[in-house]
């Protein structure tokens, strides 16, 4: 067999993945497009779902009307452009995942489809469960703090002390403004809340242990604050929040790589690969084959 043949032979196999790529490439785009168009004809249900929070803060300071204005003539359209594009993403999301494992599960071992399959379903469930925490417990937070700059005026020459009245400042927000802080809530608490299942995976892979994210605690605390002070309103109750559920997440990570650490150990013990003498299998391996040696 000629040279030409054996590069034939290999790039065969590469033209088959890039065509199953581009399959399920394809049917993730359609899935998207499906999504999206059918949020857009509901994003006026939607959009009155995400201003939930602030008509309620609104509601508390006895402020009956919520409603926003459009600044731009076109910005209409783009709020409902921006409610598509992130519920078609979500409602797409299954379907995405889905065609991600049908590409990626062929050309793995059945532990690690074991492996890969939980995280796999995880990681949704936790961008959901700090999407919801944001949603129902940080924005309100957020959003009553920054309507509390508000203030009432005063008529021309009302009062003795101050004859030249008081200016009102009142929130009239514009609805692409708002919408745009609000997923940007939504979609940092949800990427926040992925950190155990990155983690818990690295640590499957063997990135990282368990004594290394320990070690490393005090570096954690300083990035989890500079996280929060990004992320959040300069509001210390939101930021405290928003700290204390992230370090929290930073420490059950810890516990989840530990345990993926005890299992590989047992698993390693039971399959003749670990030494109790020296608690590490390469170094166990390694004095086996120095004794076969001699």
């Amino acid at each position: 067999m000629s040279a030409s043949d054996d590069i034939d032979d290999s790039a065969a196999p590469l033209i088959e993945h890039l065509a199953e790529l581009r399959t399920r490439l394809i049917h993730s785009v359609i899935a998207f497009i499906i999504g999206m168009v059918i949020c857009f004809t509901v994003w006026n249900p939607i959009f009155n779902f995400l201003t939930n929070p602030l008509c309620s803060a609104m509601a508390e300071r006895g402020q009956e009307d919520c409603g926003l204005i459009l600044i731009k003539l076109q910005e209409g359209f783009f709020v409902a452009i921006s409610i598509s594009l992130l519920g078609g993403l979500v409602l797409g999301f299954p379907y995405i995942s889905y065609q991600l494992w049908r590409f990626v599960a062929p050309g793995l071992y059945k532990n690690e489809k074991g492996a890969f399959l939980p995280f796999l379903i995880s990681s949704p469930l936790m961008f959901f469960l700090g999407a919801s925490f944001a949603f129902y417990v940080v924005t309100p937070l957020a959003f009553d703090f920054f309507l509390g700059f508000q203030q009432a005026g005063t008529l021309v020459g009302e009062g003795t002390d101050n004859a030249g009245g008081i200016a009102a400042i009142a929130f009239q927000g514009s609805a692409q403004e708002y919408l745009s802080l609000t997923i940007k809530f939504i979609v940092a608490f949800g990427l926040c809340f992925q950190l155990p299942v990155l983690l818990t995976l690295m640590g499957k892979a063997g990135l990282v242990s368990a004594e290394g994210l320990g070690n490393v605690r005090k570096y954690a605390v300083v990035g989890i604050l500079v996280l929060a002070a990004l992320v959040t309103p300069p509001d210390v109750i939101t930021q405290g929040i928003l700290f204390v559920v992230v370090y929290g997440l930073y420490e059950i990570s810890i516990f989840l790589v530990g345990r993926v650490e005890r299992k590989r150990e047992e698993q390693l013990r039971a399959d003749g690969y670990y030494d109790d003498e020296y608690d590490d299998p390469i170094l166990a391996e390694f004095e086996e084959d120095e004794d076969d040696l001699k």
